[in-house]
This record gives structure tokens, sequence and C-alpha cells, in this order.
């Protein structure tokens, strides 16, 4: 079953520049790109001389959509195909980060999920991120029983991409995993499911 109100799900709140930064590294993915466009603007009103140490990584959802980047005169843009390839150039960006960087990430959860963990892996500490939710509900599920994470997940059962047994999508979320918890949804009475619903959109 599945259970609501756990701790562990993460809370987000909306992106806001934080003026204390010395440099600003900022990843949007998809939907994500409004919410980094919006830190720059108040980057560029209270604190113009920001911008040029600000650096943005961005899987936009169509190359139309980073135009109002281009328009800013950031030095510091790079546009990518993918998140997957995003998430690499941003392990190299971090690699090179000085001290006093500020982390911004928006997009969809899982697109999140993996920039934090990746972000954790560098020690960044937890003031230094900022994080807004934006687009699909789609999650990110981990089998417990293989380890297999089975990625765009949007119904409350899904087969494991790895060992094919029915999960059931929990509401429990790891952090150090990036994705949420799937059980064996037919342990006790193999073959027999709950109805499967679509419930992350």
């Amino acid at each position: 079953m599945l259970v609501t109100g756990i701790k562990s799900k993460p809370v987000y709140a909306p992106l806001r520049a934080d003026i204390g930064g010395r440099h600003h590294l900022m990843l949007a993915s998809g939907p994500g790109a409004a919410a980094v466009l919006r830190v720059l603007g108040e980057l560029q009103r209270s604190a113009p001389q920001a911008l040029g140490n600000t650096r943005v990584l961005m899987a936009p959802e169509t190359r139309q959509a980073a135009a109002p980047f281009k328009l800013l005169g950031l030095l510091g843009l790079s546009l990518f195909d993918d998140t997957h390839a995003l998430l690499g150039a941003f392990r190299g960006v971090l690699d090179e980060s000085l001290m006093g960087t500020r982390l911004y990430v928006a997009g969809p959860e899982s697109f999140i999920g993996l920039a934090m963990k990746i972000a954790l892996e560098f020690d960044l500490n937890k003031d230094e991120i900022r994080a807004e939710e934006m687009g699909s509900l789609a999650r990110r599920v981990y089998c417990v029983h293989c380890r297999t994470a089975t990625e765009d997940v949007r119904t409350n059962i899904v087969r494991c991409t790895g060992c094919e047994r029915w999960l059931l999508v929990r509401d429990h979320y790891s952090r150090r995993l990036a994705a949420y918890m799937g059980v064996m949804a037919d342990a006790e009475a193999p073959g027999e499911l709950p109805p499967i619903k679509e419930v992350y959109l």
C-alpha cells in the first residue's frame, strides 16, 4: 500500500538568488529553465556583477527556450541535448568549483535527485544548494530486490527493468540513491496485483 506523509519525501521551495554567494552554478532541465531565468533576473537587478561569476548548464525542452538566456549575454551558458549529458558536464564543473559557490537546480524531481546526489559526492553543504521542482512528477524507482533503478515511472505499480518483478512504488525517498523505493507488489500472492493507475503525471 502507498503510505503518504512520509518525512523522507523532499520538499522544494521556489528558487531565490543568494546574493551572498561568490559564484553561482545553475542547472535546468526542461521546464526548470523558467525558474533559473527568474533567479538570473533577480541577480541582474540586485547584483549585476554576479552574472560574471555565473554558469548555467541547461537541457532545454526546445532550442528556442534558450533564447532569453542568450539575451542576458552570459559567458557561462552551456546547452545540452539531454540531462544525462548535462549531469556528466556538471560533475566536471564541480570538480573545478571554488569556495563560495551556490548551486541552483530546477526541473523534474528525478533530475533534481540525481544532481543532488552528485553535489553531495563533492561535499557541497546543504546550505549551498537550492532546488525547485518543475515539470513531470514521474519518479525514479529503486528496486530493493535487484538494486536497479527504473526511470520515468508514472504508475503506482511498475515492472522493474532489472529483475522484471512487479514493484509497488512507495513514497519513501532515498537521497543517497536519488530514488523512491520499489518493493515486490505480489510477494504474498504471486500474480495478484492491485489495479495499476497513473498517479505521477
